[in-house]
């Protein structure tokens, strides 16, 4: 497959079994987030290499599961400053700590 884009359906072939996916988002060209439905898990994220999906145009039995795991997921996040940026990070303005004060003697 040339290149996958988010909301395809695909055909997955990884360990052997082929299995219905939809693409959820391409972080490089290496790699392809596609949700399946796992024998044990239910519906996940996977990520696969994209020599791995091939085309399906007809809907699939667990296509409506697959579409409710994507739409619950959060969307990707790119660029971020530093690891854990996103999460409780200092407020722009604010370079540094305050200094200690001292008693005034």
């Amino acid at each position: 497959m040339e290149s996958a884009q988010p909301g395809e359906r695909v055909n997955v072939a990884e360990g052997g079994a082929v299995s219905d996916g939809i693409v959820f988002d391409t972080p490089s060209r290496t790699k392809v987030v596609v949700a399946v439905v796992d024998a044990g898990r239910g519906p996940v994220l996977r990520t696969v290499h994209p020599r791995a999906l091939t085309e399906r145009s007809e809907e699939g039995t667990q296509d409506v599961v697959l579409r409710l795991l994507i739409r619950r997921t959060p969307p990707p996040v790119r660029g971020a400053e530093a690891a854990g940026a996103g999460m409780g990070g200092r407020r722009p303005g604010h370079a540094r700590g305050s200094m200690h004060r001292t008693t005034g003697k």
